[in-house]
């Protein structure tokens, strides 16, 4: 009886890290965030109407903002993925973050997310900006597959999604509970072929 000799476990390469880039539309610039933007997104997170539909509640410490610009880097870094910070071109003004998270690629897939300032809501914006992450992923990051979520009470999200060619793929349910409100939450998914088609 011959036996195969035995294997080397083979590991997945170390990650390299991911640069964020800098991404321009008509009316907004998506950039690294730095630490001149901790007071903006602690207004932004604490804010209870922006996060009503949030996974975690509003932020109560400015050192939870510290803590994500730190993550935004260690994201980078670890080469899992981009947060970007929204500014508008017409005053500056910091309206938002989108990010593309949990990059594998092996897989080719990704998460995208984002959250603006209920200032900015209505005008387009958080399409505005999602729209240039996703070119960024499909087109420099070679991606097949984005998936996104949104909570079944944000029909604002959700449209924002379907605009985008993101397609309902179904419902966790109960999946989520913050300060012992339980909410479901949709799935949406959109595919590489699916975005190529759209841009025809």
């Amino acid at each position: 009886m011959v036996t195969e000799p035995p294997q080397p476990f083979l590991q997945r390469p170390a990650p390299m890290s991911l640069a964020t880039p800098t991404l321009h539309t008509s009316r907004l610039l998506l950039r690294a965030f730095t630490e001149a933007d901790t007071d903006a997104i602690f207004a932004l997170q604490s804010n209870a109407r922006v996060l009503r539909y949030w996974d975690t509640p509003p932020w109560k410490t400015r050192a939870q903002a510290e803590r994500f610009i730190a993550m935004c880097g260690q994201i980078e870094q670890e080469g899992t993925g981009a947060r970007l910070a929204i500014e508008r071109v017409a005053d500056g003004a910091f309206i938002g973050w989108c990010s593309l998270g949990q990059w594998n690629p092996d897989y080719r897939s990704a998460k995208l997310g984002y959250c603006l300032d209920d200032a900015a809501w209505g005008h387009g914006f958080a399409t505005e900006a999602a729209h240039a992450v996703l070119q960024w992923a499909f087109d420099t990051l070679d991606l097949n597959r984005v998936q996104s979520e949104a909570d079944t009470r944000n029909s604002a999200s959700a449209r924002v999604l379907e605009k985008l060619g993101f397609v309902h793929e179904g419902t966790l349910r109960e999946d989520c509970i913050v300060d012992g409100d339980v909410s479901d939450t949709w799935v949406y998914g959109l595919l590489r072929k699916e975005w190529q088609r759209s841009r025809i």
